[in-house]
């Protein structure tokens, strides 16, 4: 709408200049209006979605559970790396439903597809498509949920954010959605491995109430044929058995049980992460409490670090036969001060029961109905088996994510060599690829 203002007489205002035209010393003042034109608004955009991740390495996913299909497109990844399918479906498969009994039933091999991004086997610099489609819908599970909300489920938020959901499958919030993370967070590993040999490892530590004792696996040494050697990914043979016995146990009373997923990560570089908002630990702890389910994060001495006084908990630094400067212990979880510092980083997920369960629970409908539901379909007595690969997947993301950052703050120009290594070779022993 235009609009005018009128101007009141100027008070204190001098005679006018006789040099003035006669037309210009005959305006009245009191009557002088400015006009201002209608101007068109800009429209205010706001990326509030959500499904976009990092900042250098930017991964975002799309699709759900009983599409078409779901994937991810992964902008900023450094071109002429060696990459084919097969390098993603390794993680895929170590992800994918129905590899054991106690996982979910669903039949889905997710075979993936590069669609862009890949020419001739090595990466072009410009975006990487990958899709998987889906294959073993089984819509008609879901005609009681379409009206009432499973416990601890996302059914009634989704409803109360977007005023309508995706019913079957659980749409965005099923873990399908996560066939994206662990397509991208196999090129994070391929570009952490070939840079800086970084290895990111991670294993189940724990289900329902069996625990594995600290340090019975060596972090030094843990290797991926040892965690993968059983259906529950837990490299400790006497205690996966006890996790698979319990999800047993619950899995036949159409129950389900939480557990815990430890991820280390072997040679990374020095000088990851920000101050203040971007410290690692944070970034971490963002990326694995994104995954569905999650409901705790520690790292390092976590919250077993309350229980010590500074002198116990504090790591003391030593000079190794290298001449690099290392700590003693690793109570920081190999961050200080929200920068990595060489030694192993390490923290701990906590996942919750699977919501939905094959037993009858109380909860209401939209019409706000208090009954009784028993829910049907497919799902993971226990998610954590299937987990691995995603906690790997979403820490190896923002490692690579980091890394590119730093590179390009603090090493476009030449380090400083008495404080400094070069990010690549933060580890004497190795010797980076040629990509």
């Amino acid at each position: 709408m235009a609009s005018s203002i009128a101007s009141k007489p100027f008070l204190g205002a001098t005679k006018p200049n006789s040099s003035l035209s006669s037309d210009l010393q005959g305006l009245s003042f009191a009557s002088l209006h400015i006009s201002i034109k209608p101007r068109t608004l800009k429209k205010l955009q706001i990326q509030a979605a959500g499904s976009t991740f990092g900042n250098y390495f930017r991964v975002t996913t799309f699709g759900e559970s009983h599409g078409g299909g779901v994937g991810c497109i992964v902008d900023g990844c450094p071109p002429r790396i060696p990459l084919s399918e097969s390098d993603l479906q390794v993680y895929l498969d170590r992800r994918r439903p129905g590899q054991s009994r106690i996982t979910t039933p669903r039949k889905e091999t997710d075979t993936c597809r590069i669609y862009s991004g890949v020419s001739e086997g090595v990466t072009t610099g410009t975006p990487i498509h990958v899709f998987v489609p889906n294959t073993d819908q089984r819509g008609h599970d879901y005609k009681e949920m379409s009206i009432a909300y499973r416990p601890s489920h996302a059914d009634a938020t989704y409803d109360m954010k977007y005023g309508v959901r995706a019913v079957q499958g659980g749409g965005r919030s099923s873990a399908r959605e996560t066939i994206g993370r662990v397509a991208s967070g196999a090129i994070a590993k391929k570009i952490l491995k070939q840079f800086s040999g970084t290895e990111v490892l991670a294993y189940v530590s724990q289900v329902h109430q069996v625990v594995l004792p600290d340090d019975s696996v060596d972090h030094d040494t843990v290797t991926l044929d040892q965690i993968e050697s059983n259906i529950v990914r837990c490299p400790h043979p006497e205690y996966a058995e006890k996790m698979i016995a319990a999800i047993d146990a619950v899995r036949t009373r159409g129950n389900s049980i939480g557990g815990v997923v430890t991820c280390i990560v072997r040679n990374a570089p020095r000088g990851l992460g920000s101050p203040v908002f971007d410290k690692l630990e944070a970034e971490l702890a963002k990326a694995v409490m994104s995954l569905p389910a999650t409901k705790g994060f520690e790292f390092g001495s976590g919250f077993a670090g309350t229980f010590l006084t500074g002198s116990e908990h504090n790591d003391e630094f030593f000079t190794d036969e290298h001449g690099t400067i290392r700590t003693r212990t690793n109570r920081s979880g190999g961050i200080q001060g929200g920068i990595s510092n060489g030694e192993i980083i390490n923290m701990r997920v906590a996942f919750k029961p699977t919501a939905t369960i094959s037993k009858k629970q109380h909860t209401v409908t939209r019409e706000k109905k208090e009954i009784e539901l028993l829910a049907r379909g497919r799902h993971d007595p226990c998610v954590v088996p299937r987990a691995v690969p995603m906690v790997e997947a979403m820490v190896a993301m923002v490692l690579a994510d980091q890394l590119m950052a730093q590179h390009g703050q603090c090493n476009l120009f030449p380090i400083n060599p008495e404080l400094q290594e070069p990010l690549s070779f933060s580890f004497p022993n190795f010797e980076p690829a040629n990509i």
